[in-house]
């Protein structure tokens, strides 16, 4: 039975579950938030929290090894690709895809992000899958175009997508089953990603390397393919090279 916190503002949605896990809260448990002070994205990126966009994080027990716990950007962004789906109609023909790990695009322009945190403590291991998708606003991005849904159509209020995947998310992660089924479930985020071929680039920390987009292997990682070679990446920040494909997948 999954519970809901709900706050008019809080630093992170993320910290708070932090904390919440920290005195013994195990979950399922979502907090939301209306606006946040600090929150934050991939690589301690901050998080732009205008209201009216959806903020917000759930807090669950994994019995799955630590590193099995990266795979739940994918798990989320699946089931968040399936709620928007649910909740609105977008204009035009412009593509709604999943770049890995992380980002949720309408085109090349971001609309939402996933930021999955771990942390093991007396009540073992924790997650914490953040969510937050531009639905009212979307802020300027100094790196990357941004968008928000409502500029692609009559986008459902933070409430109603997030009551879209709530459940959305619960049936992904049972497909998951912690690690065990992630070939279904990256056959689902293969399906809902962008066209193989596109050039991307990965920035490591050590080296940016542009490649050809492969898609992803059978534990998640990406796969590109640059030299004449494939190349997998774990980790990596990862930009569009060229424009998004014109085409949605899946």
């Amino acid at each position: 039975m999954q519970r809901t916190l709900r706050l008019a503002s809080v630093d992170s949605t993320n910290a708070e579950a932090m904390r919440q896990a920290a005195v013994g809260e195990t979950g399922p448990l979502w907090i939301v938030a209306e606006t946040q002070s600090a929150g934050r994205g991939r690589s301690g990126r901050p998080w732009s929290s205008s209201p009216g966009n959806l903020y917000a994080s759930l807090l669950l027990r994994l019995s799955t090894p630590s590193p099995k716990a990266y795979q739940l950007s994918l798990v989320a962004g699946v089931a968040a690709i399936d709620a928007i789906r649910a909740t609105m109609s977008l204009a035009g023909d412009t593509p709604l895809w999943l770049k890995w790990p992380n980002d949720v695009l309408i085109g090349p322009a971001k609309a939402g992000g996933i930021l999955v945190e771990s942390s093991t403590g007396n009540a073992g291991l924790v997650a914490v899958i953040g969510i937050g998708i531009n639905l009212a606003s979307h802020p300027d991005l100094p790196d990357r175009p941004a968008t928000h849904l409502g500029a692609h159509g009559n986008a459902p209020d933070p409430e109603t997508l997030l009551a879209a995947i709530a459940p959305s998310l619960a049936a992904w992660l049972d497909v998951w089953a912690e690690g065990e089924g992630f070939s279904s479930i990256r056959e689902a985020w293969l399906a809902r990603c962008g066209a193989l071929g596109q050039r991307l680039s990965v920035n490591t920390g050590r080296e940016t390397i542009e490649g050809a987009f492969c898609g992803v292997d059978h534990d998640g990682g990406l796969l590109l393919q640059e030299g004449g070679r494939e190349r997998r990446f774990s980790f990596g920040d990862v930009t569009l090279a060229f424009p998004a494909p014109g085409q949605e997948r899946g």
